[in-house]
């Protein structure tokens, strides 16, 4: 194995809340990487299944879950002991995370974590409405927090693979097009405003964040397990949220169930219905064309919002920007299974770890297009098999995920004083160096596909031809 690289030192007290899949792959990259006092160490989780590979640490537990009443009570000793900073790394789910970073700020800890995430509750609760039960919704949250307490120690939210790691290779991918279309960028840009131009300039209509992962468990689903290669907890909630995506100013109009909000900075839509029930097309290197699901993430919203060109006041420009998500078979056909049950989900599920995987990749990146050269995929390819060589205790998507908190920790070491950041904000080539040695095969692939291509003659279907990137053209119907 190589000799892995210290990448900063965190002195303070660092808290690890939540230790399922993604926070057991998390824990030995913060080992090798940064430098700390594992007796400073703490880890707090509901579930103690895997408290073994903490106690063969020394690394202390808390056997507890996180609750509205507690949270203080529990954090706040640990965050402040012998009145040093701290550090949260919160990779739970049902903690809101706005107070996880109001507390924070209070406290002067840092803090990251992978989506804005609200307490029990809010996804099911009948008494808000579909806009207010969103994903937009709840990153409006996060920034009213920043808006009405701006700066202060550094908040990382939505730090993962996707949200997170995407933004990064969005601005890779810009840069790379600019390159390849003689649209040489003489100075790299510094700014969002600098960003967005030069997506404009370049034509960019839109980005998908186009995932396929491949990765076959050895044994087959059982019936009446929802079976996946991350958080069932998570892939459920978000796909049981209304399908969401940042709309660009080249769309001439709504899709069927589409709404716009009625607050906020009007830089997404969102369907009635729900994401897991929303499919679209979309491509990557080794699939090609494919069908993926529309489930709602945050950065769908945040890089629409983030390349937002405005004059006088209105945007002028603004791409498209939505997930097309193929996830495992088995994540596919437990969906299927559940929607059958009018989406209840079923009553056991189960991540498969990496000794339950026969072979397969995860293969996630940012489908750019519109452009001079039509369409561009930059992401990593990586394997279970590569994953298995470099990193224990997670299969190809944890790792992807688990280096991308990696980074973000790294980042908010090294900028301690940024207030609550996105990673569309971050310093992408600094990230990018973190991660890479995580992420396996790292391509950018042109395709000439578009969602025309293909396109049946049995059944008449409503498509604009002039413009192949409509997301009208995109939406399975």
């Amino acid at each position: 194995m190589p000799e892995w690289t210290q990448h900063a030192r965190f002195d303070g007290p660092i808290v690890l809340v939540g230790f399922g899949s993604i926070g057991r792959g998390t824990l030995p990259l913060i080992e090798r990487h940064i430098a700390h006092d594992k007796a400073k160490f703490t880890v707090i989780a509901p579930d103690d299944s895997d408290r073994a590979l903490l106690d063969e640490r020394g690394i202390a537990f808390l056997h507890v879950g996180l609750t509205k009443e507690n949270y203080v009570d529990v954090l706040k000793p640990l965050l402040t002991a012998n009145g040093e900073k701290g550090l949260v790394i919160n990779l739970s789910v049902d903690v809101s995370s706005v107070a996880m970073v109001q507390l924070c700020k209070e406290l002067g800890a840092l803090y990251i974590d992978t989506v804005v995430e609200p307490w029990p509750g809010f996804y099911t609760d009948t008494r808000l409405t579909v806009s207010q039960r969103s994903n937009y919704a709840l990153r409006e949250s996060m920034m009213d927090l920043r808006r009405a307490s701006p700066g202060g120690p550094t908040a990382v939210t939505t730090c993962g693979a996707n949200p997170g790691m995407v933004s990064w290779f969005v601005k890779q991918a810009l840069l790379d097009i600019a390159r390849d279309t003689g649209h040489p960028v003489a100075s790299e840009p510094t700014t969002r405003e600098d960003w967005g131009r030069l997506a404009q300039t370049l034509g960019v209509k839109g980005i998908h964040i186009a995932e396929r992962d491949t990765q076959r468990a050895k044994t087959p689903k059982p019936k009446g397990v929802f079976v996946n290669t991350w958080s069932v907890e998570g892939f459920v909630s978000e796909g049981l949220q209304p399908a969401e995506l940042g709309w660009g100013t080249h769309e001439k109009q709504l899709p069927p169930l589409g709404k716009h909000h009625d607050f906020g900075p009007d830089c997404a839509i969102y369907l009635m219905q729900p994401g897991a029930g929303t499919r679209v097309r979309s491509w990557t290197p080794t699939a090609g064309p494919q069908h993926g699901f529309l489930v709602t993430h945050n950065e769908a919203i945040s890089i629409a919002d983030y390349y937002t060109v405005t004059e006088n006041g209105r945007p002028v420009y603004r791409p498209t920007c939505h997930y097309a998500y193929h996830p495992a078979d088995d994540a596919v056909l437990s969906l299927h299974e559940m929607a059958g049950n009018a989406w209840q989900r079923q009553e056991t599920w189960h991540i498969l770890t990496e000794t339950e995987i026969l072979d397969g990749i995860d293969e996630l990146g940012v489908l750019l297009y519109g452009h001079a050269k039509n369409a561009y995929w930059y992401g990593s390819q990586l394997s279970i098999e590569e994953t298995r060589r470099i990193a224990p205790y997670q299969n190809a998507t944890g790792l992807q995920v688990t280096s991308a908190v990696l980074a973000g920790v790294v980042w908010a070491i090294e900028n301690p004083t940024a207030g609550i950041v996105e990673a569309d904000e971050m310093d992408f080539r600094r990230c990018l160096e973190v991660q890479m040695p995580y992420l396996g095969p790292v391509v950018g692939k042109y395709t000439e596909w578009t969602p025309l291509d293909h396109r049946g003659v049995l059944f008449p279907e409503d498509l604009d031809r002039d413009d192949p990137w409509q997301f009208q053209n995109v939406l399975v119907v």
